[in-house]
This record gives C-alpha cells, sequence and structure tokens, in this order.
C-alpha cells in the first residue's frame, strides 16, 4: 500500500469527537480520508485536542476493524486494487462485486471522474 500524508486539525478531532458523544456516525469521503482517521486513531488516539500531521502506509482490508469511520463514499475504483479491498473491508467482498456488476449493467462511469457510491459499516 503506498504512503500517504495527511493533516487533521484539532477542528477536525474535536467535531469527531462531538459527532461520536452525541452517538453520530462518521462518514469519510473518499478512501484517504479513511485512512487518515483510521490511521489517527491507531497512531495516536484521536481526541478533542489532538492536531495531527504525519504519513500513513495502513492497509485495510477484509476482516480489517474500523475505528472511527462508520460509513464512506467513494469512486469505484479497480479490480484488484488496494483500495478496491479498503472497500471490500466495509462491506463485504460478495457486496462489493454485487454493487459493482450492476455498476457495469448500468454503464456506471468508473475510477477517479465517474460515479460514487454510499457504504456503510
Amino acid at each position: 500500500m503506498h504512503k500517504e500524508r495527511y493533516s487533521l486539525p484539532e477542528e477536525t478531532c474535536r467535531a469527531i469527537h462531538a459527532c461520536r458523544q452525541r452517538g453520530g456516525r462518521v462518514i469519510a469521503v473518499g478512501t484517504t480520508t479513511v485512512r487518515a482517521l483510521e490511521s489517527a486513531e491507531r497512531s495516536i488516539g484521536i481526541t478533542p485536542t489532538s492536531s495531527i500531521e504525519e504519513d500513513t502506509n495502513i492497509f485495510l482490508y477484509p476482516g480489517a476493524e474500523f475505528k472511527v469511520v462508520d460509513a464512506m463514499i467513494t469512486n469505484f475504483h479497480l479490480p484488484k486494487s488496494t483500495l478496491l479491498m479498503l472497500v471490500s473491508a466495509f462491506s463485504t467482498q460478495k457486496n462489493i462485486m454485487a454493487a459493482y456488476q450492476h455498476a457495469i449493467a448500468e454503464h456506471y462511469r468508473f475510477f477517479s471522474y465517474g460515479d460514487a457510491m454510499f457504504i456503510s459499516a
């Protein structure tokens, strides 16, 4: 899995903490956001006063436990990619493959500038 640099400002950490306190769901937009939030929680822990800037090489695949993110919005990723593994971790490989079959049948646009999907853990 490739390494990515991320920055998680204190304001965002406060918002995540407040969301959790009121029983809300954290919904990430994009796989980089998922990786950043999950990596921050695992390496330092997200608290209301956290401000985190670091690199992540976290590899999330089926069986992974998500500690921060409850749902995500992302595009359809390339077959056999690490990002397809990440989205499969949120659901099941069977569900993701069914979504891909539907997308192909309906002529969805794939990759970076295509249609998106909402996945809930």
